[in-house]
């Protein structure tokens, strides 16, 4: 299971990641880190994970394996995912529950490769609470003591069931419920509109059982409560027992909800608590059981039976024939070394034994078929001419699966030769994939070629402000090309790739602008009516970047939409009039308002000047009135 770790240095430098499970060593693993991020590592160490939480709150996942180079999780292309859990990294493979942007109480299984990175869907809409701390619970539980087997609780037209997994999730099927009552009375439950569902939930108490149990040492039996019908519910609640890995039920005592909870079971003791209450009415009550009368010696191999694992009569599981050592039921002894003892036949490899490879999905005749947003061409975009890649048939094998033989050379991927291409498909976006900056601050632009020979391509990057740069491979420019313009205005980025092959170039034109603070409009007091006068727009700061303005005036119902801050208007009425714009800025929007008096005719003002006044200079004077209603300028000569 996964450990979590608390980890503080700066980004770029050296951490130490100390596991915090029993027997964890101290060891220090250079690993890129990010702000806002958080840290899981497998017990194993040879998975680590970072989620990284960008500006806009979107999560980021990125796994290392075995201490390599951090590499993006990469989930099909239509998965948004807005929260992930890591429940399980056994073998190296992930299982991974992620929410996405369109459930609430729900999450879809994700299992990855090997090494952590590519993943596939495996079953959708499992059901999730909270637990008492506030923390996620997945309804998925491992059963002990068999590799690649699981039960969980998918929700169905607001129903919940629960399926079973022999082989990690390629198959899931409902559980048949038992074919007799406690009473022996018969049970008329036909699938798949009827059948037992469990509740699944594991208790971390240590005195209690919880809701279901299985144990490596009999790996054949399962516990659970559950109830038989079309639904998993919480009334008419009894115990279930499975003594064959799940394939067959039968029902043991009726409880209702928490009236009996038991402690983990030792296997080096006779002695056993039971802690409950037998109805809500009545007081708690332990009881402690002592089956040393009973089991009064320790197993012998002559106490033992083979038993073969099986789903649904199929042997073949996970590639293999499985026996297990399982004790006589006649034979009241204590478990001993044979316990969970287990030999194993590998079995000749069929299509079961594989399931659909990253990008790939199942269609309707079976097969493992391209998904609509994959390209199965792209595998190869990240290989040079001399090198080989992974050309993958559609399938993969699932993990730990033993078979061999068979279709495995048909199925199994092949390495093929680097393909040489000219560049194709370039495309150069900004991170958050809107044609915009801001002055003075970071503009991370992201470089994509569909197809070509990424490590030995020329890339110039021209910026348009003067600058431009050039890298001598795509793979350098993962985390997007990072820089500040100084200047407001309209930039035309330009990206030229090549190679031995050929070239492609495309064009950005980014919009820099600065925030926009406040807008002034600058108009006359009165005017006279049919006579043109200037409205200009007086901005802070002055130089913002593109900008649209938007002017009502009058009794207009239709606004007049201008690149410019300056406009002539003219009124035919007389009147108060009122002129507004609105300067559209990116995102923000400012706007003022201003009042104008139309008058009939000319107005004529008279004048008096004070000779007592010092004479002018030769030079025309300009007053302009400030005070007087009308804000004429008046021209006076000597």
């Amino acid at each position: 299971m996964p450990v979590f770790l608390s980890v503080g240095c700066a980004y770029s430098h050296q951490c130490d990641f100390i596991k915090r499970d029993p027997g964890a060593q101290r060891c220090e693993a250079p690993l890129p880190l990010f702000n806002r991020s958080h840290f899981l590592l497998s017990s194993s160490y040879n998975l680590v994970f970072i989620i990284q939480l960008t500006s806009g709150g979107r999560p980021h996942y990125y796994v290392s394996y075995r201490r390599n180079v951090f590499a993006q999780m990469k989930l099909p292309k239509y998965a948004l995912p807005k929260d992930m859990h890591v429940i399980s990294t056994d073998e190296n493979q992930v299982f991974a529950a992620v929410q996405e942007w369109n459930q609430n109480d729900t999450y879809n299984l994700y299992i990855s490769d090997t090494q952590g990175v590519y993943f596939t869907l495996d079953l959708e809409n499992v059901q999730s609470s909270r637990g008492p701390e506030g923390n996620v619970m997945i309804d998925l539980y491992e059963v002990a003591g068999i590799k690649g087997m699981f039960l969980a609780n998918k929700k169905i037209d607001n129903q919940v069931k629960t399926f079973i997994t022999y082989n990690k999730g390629r198959d899931w099927r409902l559980l048949q419920a038992p074919d007799t009552d406690l009473r022996g009375d018969p049970v008329h439950c036909l699938l798949p509109y009827c059948s037992l569902h469990l509740h699944l939930k594991v208790s971390k108490n240590p005195y209690t059982s919880g809701i279901i149990a299985s144990r490596d040492t009999a790996p054949s039996i399962i516990v659970a409560s559950g109830n038989i019908g079309s639904e998993l519910s919480d009334s008419d609640i009894s115990m279930f027992v499975s003594s064959d890995a799940g394939n067959t039920w039968r029902q043991g005592l009726v409880e209702t909800p928490n009236s009996m909870e038991t402690n983990k079971e030792n296997k080096q003791t006779t002695k056993k608590g039971v802690f409950g209450y037998f109805s809500h009415r009545s007081e708690w009550q332990l009881v402690k059981v002592n089956y040393k009368s009973i089991f009064d010696r320790w197993c012998a191999e002559e106490d033992y039976r083979p038993w073969q694992l099986h789903s649904q009569g199929e042997a073949c599981i996970m590639g293999a024939k499985r026996i297990y050592k399982k004790r006589k039921s006649e034979r009241n002894c204590m478990q001993g070394k044979y316990a969970g003892a287990m030999e194993s036949e590998p079995c000749v490899c069929t299509e079961a034994d594989f399931d659909c490879d990253y990008g790939y999905e199942w269609h309707s005749n079976g097969q493992c078929l391209p998904a609509f947003w994959f390209n199965p061409s792209s595998l190869s975009k990240d290989c040079s001419i001399g090198q080989s890649y992974l050309n993958s048939t559609g399938y993969r094998k699932v993990v730990s699966n033993n078979c061999t033989d068979g279709v495995q050379e048909q199925y199994t991927a092949k390495p093929q030769k680097c393909p040489g291409k000219a560049p194709r498909g370039l495309r150069i976006v900004t991170a958050d994939g809107k044609p915009t900056a801001e002055q003075g601050h970071n503009v991370t632009l992201m470089v994509q070629l569909e197809e070509g020979d990424v490590q030995r391509t020329l890339i110039q990057v021209d910026f348009g402000d003067g600058i431009a740069v050039s890298y001598v491979n795509l793979s350098s420019m993962e985390d997007g090309i990072k820089h500040v313009y100084q200047n407001v205005g309209i930039f035309r980025v330009t990206v030229q790739v090549d190679n031995s092959l050929g070239s492609n170039s495309t064009i950005l034109y980014l919009h820099v602008t600065c925030p926009l603070e406040h807008v002034h409009l600058s108009i006359p007091f009165v005017t006279t009516k049919n006579k043109e006068f200037n409205a200009t727009v007086v901005l802070w700061p002055s130089q913002v970047g593109t900008l649209t303005y938007v002017w009502w005036y009058g009794n207009n119902t239709e606004p007049l939409i201008t690149l410019e801050g300056s406009i002539s208007f003219k009124f035919t009425s007389e009147g108060m009039n009122t002129i507004t714009v609105q300067v559209s800025a990116g995102n923000a929007i400012l706007q003022d308002t201003k009042t104008i008096a139309v008058y009939g005719e000319d107005l004529s003002l008279r004048i008096f000047a004070d000779l007592s006044l010092p004479p002018c200079s030769d030079e025309d004077v300009w007053y302009h009135s400030t005070g007087s209603p009308s804000g004429l300028d008046f021209h006076l000569d000597n």
